[in-house]
């Protein structure tokens, strides 16, 4: 058998990195940054009101307080947004929001709260430094100034930034461009009624969701049924030949028995550019991986708990680095175990675990059978048992993937 190392170094160098593209603000959110970003203007870009007052000159109320208020003669409105910047002249007051330009020949700002509010004639009753409360222009970012990095994540705040900077768009890492096909004539689509023999299908909308949670983009989750020309069928509605799609994962169809699907149609043998092994780990031991067109494929199991698992030991961490993306493994932590396990020789299994952080033991949870969804369903962790390993006592140290990082 391969191990688990193996196929993970034959998945890795499967799937490839997307050249960089050009993307609108909206879609580039979540993305890795591919070039840095330098201001092309400054910001602020004028000296703006930091609040709603009256723009003044310093030494003219210098000597206000509450009991001896000054008063002056309210020269100009100056609302947010007006364009055309008017002078203060001494001895009077401009009426300010924030965010609007300040004055010319204005040095500061007194807040609405330490005035009467008035609108023609203003008693001022505090005094205000020389720049107190005026955003001065390049405050913020200077123009010319790095200010995004290539390989940082945009982030809402990135976005918001290359917005105030008057970019419309940011060139970025793509998202990987996922097919998932699931395989079967027993599935049924969820909400309709089942006939004797048939079962719901989950493992396409179970994948379809790890896959947007890694990172990358679901091109579409379809089920077909164990029908070769039907299977070739969806290959060419999606464009696969073409180069609109990264990679294909597919679940089901890889076992030894008849009506294997996938098998059929790529070659039993390998002959059609995909290879089936067997990988030394349970669950998840029948596995396929090669290329179709310019696609890569990965063809998983058909239990469930064998599908996500192969997802997370296999799929997940090599999406995430062909995209540039952030911690492409889950976090591993050493717990310590509450309970003995027995695990099969020559086998790394993967068991659905309980962590609590905070005493920093683990619990198995569910049998380890690959059909026990519900038990993968309310885990956050996966226990990591060595294939040499055959029985774990209570008390002992284990290593496990914390799916919550």
């Amino acid at each position: 058998m391969r191990s688990v190392e193996e196929h993970q170094r034959a998945v890795a160098e499967l799937i490839r990195a997307r050249p960089p593209v050009t993307v609108a603000l909206a879609d580039a959110e979540g993305l890795v940054l591919a070039a840095e970003v330098t201001a092309p203007i400054s910001l602020p870009v004028f000296d703006n009101s930091g609040m709603d007052g009256y723009a003044v000159l310093a030494d003219d109320v210098a000597a206000a307080t509450p009991e001896n208020p000054v008063r002056l003669p309210v020269a100009e409105d100056i609302p947010a947004g007006r364009t055309d910047i008017p002078s203060l002249q001494p001895g009077t007051a401009h009426r300010i929001m924030t965010g609007a330009p300040v004055p010319f020949g204005a040095d500061g700002v007194v807040p609405v709260e330490a005035t009467d509010g008035g609108v023609d004639v203003v008693e001022i009753s505090a005094a205000t430094a020389r720049g107190r409360h005026i955003r001065r222009a390049g405050g913020d970012v200077a123009e010319g100034a790095t200010v995004l990095w290539a390989g940082q994540v945009v982030t809402p705040p990135a976005v918001g930034l290359a917005a105030a900077l008057g970019l419309a768009e940011l060139t970025v890492r793509p998202r990987q461009r996922v097919l998932v096909i699931s395989t079967g004539t027993e599935l049924i689509k969820p909400g309709i009624p089942l006939e004797p023999g048939q079962i719901y299908e989950s493992n396409g909308v179970m994948l379809a969701a790890a896959v947007r949670e890694a990172g990358a983009e679901v091109v579409a989750a379809v089920t077909v049924a164990d029908d070769t020309a039907e299977f070739t069928a969806v290959l060419d509605r999606y464009g696969v030949a073409d180069g609109a799609v990264d990679l294909i994962i597919t679940s089901g169809g890889v076992s030894a028995g008849a009506y294997e699907v996938v098998k059929d149609v790529f070659g039993r043998d390998g002959d059609q550019g995909v290879d089936f092994v067997k990988v030394a780990m349970q669950p998840g031991m029948p596995q396929g991986i090669g290329r179709v067109g310019q696609a890569a494929i990965i063809t998983l199991p058909g239990n469930p708990v064998s599908a996500q698992v192969s997802f997370e030991v296999f799929v997940r961490p090599v999406l995430r680095r062909a995209m540039d993306l952030p911690t492409p493994e889950r976090p591993r932590r050493t717990a310590v175990l509450s309970e003995t396990l027995t695990s099969p020789p020559g086998r790394r299994q993967f068991r659905r675990g309980l962590l609590d952080h905070e005493t920093g033991t683990v619990t198995n949870y569910g049998p380890p059978a690959s059909h026990h969804l519900r038990y993968l369903a309310s885990a956050n962790c996966l226990l990591d048992i060595a294939d040499e390993v055959t029985e774990l006592p209570a008390g002992t140290s284990v290593e496990v993937w914390d799916l919550t990082g």
